[in-house]
């Protein structure tokens, strides 16, 4: 360990690629929540892109430094402060023994990122990838889903409304899910579902009327109307939206999303 926490944030945590393979056994997947900032904090480092970060979430946890290492910060701008100096982020940044690490502030987004590495990078890492993250992350574009089984069960009305209405991140929304708000939904009649298989991003219909977006710690089985899936490149945007962001929807399909999610992770293998 190359940092202690000296005070405690309210939900950071150690988090990886993610658990994958092992769902029958009942195990979840876990992992980032944003894997495009995780991913780009270790490529700023040159570390493997699927190494290990501090995943960071506001208020955020003090840290001290227990040696000299290389740090970058990825992901929400927190307004972080390294001896009460402002620091950037998306950038190699050098420590020393000793040194503290706060965050004051949320100006953007949900979810920081901090990468480690003890030798620090050979090369400097190209900046329109880091552009092109950033513009992913952080703009008003509807989020991509693929309908699910349950689609054709929606009343025409409420396929209406997920195409046409804003809905709205609600409190109710963590590592395990985002509870939306936005007009009720219903299927056309009732109907019992066998329970099935769930993962990130996948979009249930609640009793409430409401749609949940399963994340990084959803179960691994589910009982309620499976509406769609969240294509997986845009999962990070979803990640990193706070409370009562405007959500649209778009239609999508599964060689797009192919297409999308092998695009992003070519940008970081050049």
């Amino acid at each position: 360990m190359s940092f202690k926490i000296i005070k405690k944030g309210i939900a950071d945590s150690w988090q990886d690629a993610g658990n994958y393979g092992q769902q029958h056994l009942g195990i979840q997947v876990g992992g980032y929540m944003d894997f495009l900032s995780a991913q780009l904090a270790n490529k700023i480092l040159g570390n493997a892109i699927d190494q290990q970060v501090f995943e960071i979430h506001f208020p955020a946890s003090t840290i001290e430094f227990e040696e000299a290492i290389f740090i970058a910060i990825t992901g929400a701008n927190f307004i972080p402060v390294l001896n009460e100096k402002s620091i950037s982020i998306n950038e190699c940044i050098k420590i020393n023994k000793g040194d503290q690490l706060q965050f004051l502030q949320p100006i953007h987004g949900r979810i920081a990122y901090l990468a480690i590495s003890k030798k620090g990078p050979k090369e400097q890492v190209n900046p329109e990838l880091i552009e092109h993250i950033e513009s992913s992350l952080f703009n008003t574009s509807p989020i991509r889903f693929i309908p699910g089984p349950a689609w054709n069960d929606l009343t025409a009305g409420s396929i209406q409304h997920i195409m046409e209405t804003s809905f709205q991140t609600t409190l109710q929304s963590n590592r395990m899910g985002f509870q939306l708000a936005g007009p009720h939904l219903s299927t056309i009649e009732p109907k019992s579902y066998l329970s099935s298989g769930v993962t990130k991003g996948t979009m249930q219909l609640l009793p409430s009327g409401q749609i949940i977006i399963l994340m990084a710690d959803h179960q691994t089985i589910g009982g309620y109307p499976n509406l769609g899936q969240i294509i997986l490149v845009d999962l990070p945007r979803l990640a990193q939206m706070a409370h009562q962001t405007p959500i649209h929807f778009r239609l999508c399909n599964l060689t797009t999303a192919h297409e999308q999610f092998q695009f992003i992770q070519t940008q970081f293998t050049n």
